[in-house]
């Protein structure tokens, strides 16, 4: 920070807001008229069908950008979901032929988070500090999708740190949860659960660290599934923490509709991504894998219902019964299990995502540039003198008897090497336990098929809810730090009489992870928030967790229990 750049700062988030404004402003009168009929009938079709329609020429990939434009220039208007807008660029792009029109995602918008390269547009991150500064090419995952015929057109929030589950930031402002603007989208990936829960977009692409595109999945009501690193592209992205490595990053798609999210998750994969970026494995699309679990008679699903750090709440606890006893009715074993302890997962992984002592997210901050509620309250703690911190983890532990606190505490400090190393160790042998454990559960070695939990212990929190639920992100960071497939499917919406917390539930008798959680939970506040669950693979099953994926919404909707999603409003 150097004293007087608070007027820069001041400064460019008053020019990207008003070159936003300005952007949607100036769209062409297409956009400035309602959806018509054609365009409704492009919104609701599948899409295989859509794809086919524009490779044969009986569709204008222009008309579907436009259908698709005009619905997210009205989810920007409720919740603030986009950042940079590319529709004029988009259709050029169709025009010129950079878009290849015959690919296997010909036509299909498709909507990025913030920190993805597009040659000719910024990579704020909603940092001030990266603004004004154009990057001059595609990044690997945009020149893959125009390869593929996809068609990249907006850009969207983000959390200033990319370390929470909201999404805002000086630069773009706050972006809010479609179904309850004062309810949080979700982050990371805030922008894209808020703009594809909408109908904004179709497809979306996003990274995850320990959430980021499922929280906002959970929180907004989308699908998503977090891919095992080497799956998908990773270069030509910006990130606020380059070179962590601890607790790798992966880029990883969501969809609307679990249709999308398997269309499109299969087709860029088939796309051979490892012919863009050295990074990627080169590991074809299985589709003997994905038809095995797709017509396998009964498959073996273990259900963690609690990771013994915060029990989920009424209403998580509702999607998950909700899941089990569809699935039981289909003739499938579903049992519960209790794994190698989650707890030690979020401590280590806690411990080597801020190996720096949250020194290079801070980097970039400019003077009185507002940093993320969550991670400020972490990184103030983090850089206390060691005296102080030993003192209060002492009151923790040994005043308050909060164990679990405490141990979250207690390392919470920069590492050197020696002790990284150390760290990279244990979730080293962390993994292999969980490995070993798993497999326990096949007779051949083979174990689970699946394993089922909530995604979080409670629906979407309000803004602000990261200053003291930010620890509480267990269930999705466990398997970024097991490198697992893991997707998000929702499954119900919160009822505020079937979903309120029962008297007998004293949320001051809690430890402080579980209490700052359940603070902002309340069933009648929250009524009509989505409900997720998400199902688990091991690493690199991605085509096995989506046939997972679809055969539990098959058993939910034999049910009655589809999931109904937002619908798209008159535009």
């Amino acid at each position: 920070m150097r004293p007087f750049d608070i007027f820069d700062h001041w400064s460019a988030c008053k020019r990207k807001q008003e070159e936003r404004a300005e952007r949607i402003a100036s769209l062409s009168k297409p956009y400035q008229y309602p959806l018509n009929s054609n365009e409704r009938t492009i919104l609701d079709e599948n899409i295989d069908d859509l794809v086919q329609d524009v490779q044969d020429g009986n569709k204008n990939a222009v008309d579907v950008l436009r259908a698709y434009g005009k619905v997210a220039v009205k989810a920007q208007e409720k919740t603030n979901c986009i950042t940079e807008v590319m529709l004029k660029e988009a259709e050029g792009w169709i025009k010129s032929g950079d878009i290849n029109l015959k690919g296997p995602l010909a036509g299909i918008p498709v909507s990025l988070k913030d920190s993805i390269n597009v040659g000719g547009f910024d990579s704020s991150v909603g940092y001030s500090c990266n603004t004004g500064q154009p990057v001059p090419v595609d990044g690997a995952v945009v020149r893959m999708l125009k390869d593929a015929g996809a068609v990249p057109f907006v850009k969207t929030a983000l959390p200033i740190t990319l370390l929470s589950f909201e999404s805002t930031n000086d630069v773009w402002g706050q972006c809010s949860n479609p179904h309850n603007t004062k309810y949080s989208p979700g982050g990371s990936t805030g922008g894209e659960g808020a703009i594809l829960a909408f109908g904004g977009s179709r497809i979306g692409i996003g990274s995850d660290v320990a959430g980021s595109v499922r929280a906002p999945a959970h929180y907004s009501g989308c699908y998503s599934i977090r891919c095992s690193t080497g799956r998908w592209p990773k270069l030509g992205a910006k990130t606020s923490m380059p070179g962590q490595e601890g607790i790798a990053s992966v880029f990883s798609p969501m969809a609307r509709t679990l249709m999308d999210l398997t269309y499109f998750t299969r087709s860029f994969i088939q796309m051979q991504p490892w012919k863009y970026d050295q990074s990627v494995h080169p590991l074809a699309w299985r589709t003997e894998v994905e038809e095995e679990y797709a017509d396998k008679k009964t498959l073996k699903i273990g259900v963690m219902r609690t990771d013994n750090v915060v029990d989920p709440s009424p209403a998580c606890v509702r999607a998950v019964d909700m899941s089990v006893q569809a699935l039981r009715d289909q003739g499938h074993e579903v049992f519960d299990v209790t794994p190698p302890d989650p707890y030690e997962a979020l401590v280590i992984a806690s411990n080597l995502l801020n190996a720096d002592g949250t020194r290079t997210f801070r980097s970039f901050f400019r003077t009185g540039e507002t940093d993320d509620v969550g991670a400020s309250e972490f990184g103030r703690y983090m850089r206390l003198p060691r005296i102080v911190k030993w003192f209060y983890y002492a009151y923790v532990k040994y005043i308050k008897r909060d164990d679990l606190w405490a141990g979250l505490l207690e390392h919470w400090h920069e590492k050197s090497a020696f002790e990284n190393w150390q760290w990279v160790a244990k979730r080293e042998l962390y993994k292999a336990d969980f490995h070993a454990w798993w497999n326990t559960f096949g007779d051949e070695g083979d174990g689970m098929d699946f394993l089922l939990t909530p995604p979080n212990s409670t629906p979407a929190v309000p803004h602000g809810g990261m200053s003291s639920a930010a620890a509480a992100c267990g269930y999705t960071f466990l398997f970024n730090l097991l490198d697992y497939s893991a997707g998000i499917m929702p499954v119900t919406h919160v009822d505020a009489v079937k979903d309120a917390l029962p008297t007998t539930i004293n949320i001051n008798k809690m430890n402080g992870i579980a209490r700052g959680a359940y603070k902002h939970y309340d069933s009648v506040k929250m009524a009509g928030l989505p409900v997720a669950i998400q199902l688990v693979g091991r690493r690199l099953e991605e085509e096995k967790v989506l046939a997972g994926m679809q055969r539990l919404y098959n058993a939910l909707d034999a049910k009655g229990h589809t999931y109904e999603l937002l619908e798209v409003p008159e535009v």
